[in-house]
């Protein structure tokens, strides 16, 4: 795990990866098949296929949390073996602790990871500056609208350093305008450090925000087909989608997108 590590290494890679789930009556059911993914370091991934395909799967196998039934899954070059304390989380539900003020929220990242406390609620407080909160943090999770909370969630993420970064669909409970005020912030915090793998039903949010997306197949899921994002970098996820460029490639994965949606 400390091995160094050469530039060309991926930081995830997934080669031919199934997984198969059996449930309580015996049935089989086939979530992936036959699934290959390479994440570059630095790189932003976003997947895309029909509800149910098996997105959040990936993410499942990645983090360690999920076996594949056959296939094998890397990260940074070895075999995935139980949680990867490089990776961070950014989930749909908040991963909050409603009993604890949003500084502590922040802070119990670097406690548990052994720094001291002092050090722990100066790295909390800068990143609640980054996200626009430091006037929050004294404040529960009730008390804070739904874009708050998840600028609180980013903030315990990227406070780790997370060198991965997986991400299910984080933004889909939020309204329009917060959830593209919350992709800039997404793409300002991240600035290319680390790597991302997005999971996301939202074409236009999946252009907007990476660098390659991946359209998967209706269950059980296969690769489709990669679709590489050539629009410069920085973006403004608002201006963005106005670009001839973006809506050419919007028409071109909803073209094949459309297809599985129907079959699924």
């Amino acid at each position: 795990m400390n091995q160094p590590l050469s530039r060309d290494t991926p930081a995830i890679e997934m080669r031919n990866v199934s997984c198969r789930f059996i449930s309580p009556d015996g049935k089989a059911t086939i979530a992936l098949r036959d699934f290959s993914m390479s994440v570059a370091r630095g790189e932003f991934v976003a997947v895309v296929g029909p509800t149910g395909c098996g997105k959040s799967t990936t993410l499942s196998m990645i983090t360690g949390l999920l076996k594949p039934t056959t296939g094998e899954v890397r990260v940074m070059g070895a075999p995935v073996d139980g949680i990867d304390p490089r990776i961070g989380f950014v989930f749909q539900a908040d991963a909050v602790f409603p009993w604890r003020s949003v500084i502590d929220n922040v802070a119990a990242g670097p406690l548990y990871r052994g720094r001291s406390k002092s050090a722990a609620y100066d790295e909390a407080n800068e990143w609640l500056r980054r996200v626009g909160l430091d006037k929050f943090g004294k404040h529960y999770p009730h008390q804070l609208s739904g874009g708050m909370r998840k600028r609180v969630a980013l903030a315990q993420t990227f406070i780790n350093k997370p060198e991965i970064l997986l991400m299910d669909e984080p933004f889909s409970a939020l309204d329009m305008q917060t959830r593209t005020l919350m992709q800039d912030e997404l793409l300002q915090l991240w600035g290319g450090a680390g790597s991302v793998v997005f999971v996301t039903h939202d074409l236009e949010e999946a252009i907007a925000l990476a660098d390659r997306v991946f359209v998967l197949t209706a269950r059980p899921a296969t690769l489709k087909k990669v679709y590489e994002i050539d629009l410069p970098r920085p973006r403004v996820t608002s201006e963005v989608r106005y670009d001839p460029r973006f809506i050419e490639i919007s028409r071109d994965i909803w073209h094949d997108l459309r297809e599985e949606v129907q079959i699924g």
